[in-house]
């Protein structure tokens, strides 16, 4: 079976993240697309967050409910259900680094589950880390890097 795998069309697994998905540009997701998703996936989650912030590693998308067939998300496109991320709102905020802080990384990770998260929208880190613990299959993982 092909390994799971998570790519963009915007931006190469460990390039830059185009200014257009920042906070910088027009602050939209960037496009996603899977494939290889692990045997026994009933649903996909996504957690998006830099480990080189200032202040520890900052949340800037939870997602969960993503359908493994559908292949992707579009530029743009909201997942089924959202979580809050570190920037106090719900649904995706670009990379955001503090001018001069040097480059950010941004990990976007993919969690292959065997069943749905039974979480509300707004759902924090903490409760999505959990509810992954118990229900994934395998993970794929994109990085793209950002500075301002």
């Amino acid at each position: 079976m092909a390994e799971f795998e998570l790519t963009s069309s915007a931006f190469q697994h460990g390039q830059p993240i185009p200014r257009k998905y920042t906070c910088e540009g027009e602050d939209v997701s960037p496009p996603l697309a899977w494939s290889g998703v692990p045997e026994g996936t009933v649903s996909l989650a996504l957690v998006v967050d830099d480990p080189d912030a200032p202040s520890g590693t900052f949340t800037h998308w939870l997602a969960w409910g993503i359908d493994p067939t559908a292949g992707g998300l579009g530029e743009g496109e909201a997942a089924p259900v959202e979580g809050l991320s570190d920037f106090g709102q719900v649904g995706w905020r670009g990379p955001c680094p503090p001018p001069g802080h040097g480059p950010h990384r941004y990990f976007f990770r993919l969690h292959g589950l065997e069943g749905e998260l039974d979480l509300p929208a707004g759902a924090g880190k903490a409760e999505v880390e959990r509810a992954l613990e118990e229900r994934a299959l395998g993970d794929a993982e994109l990085v793209g890097t950002y500075e301002r």
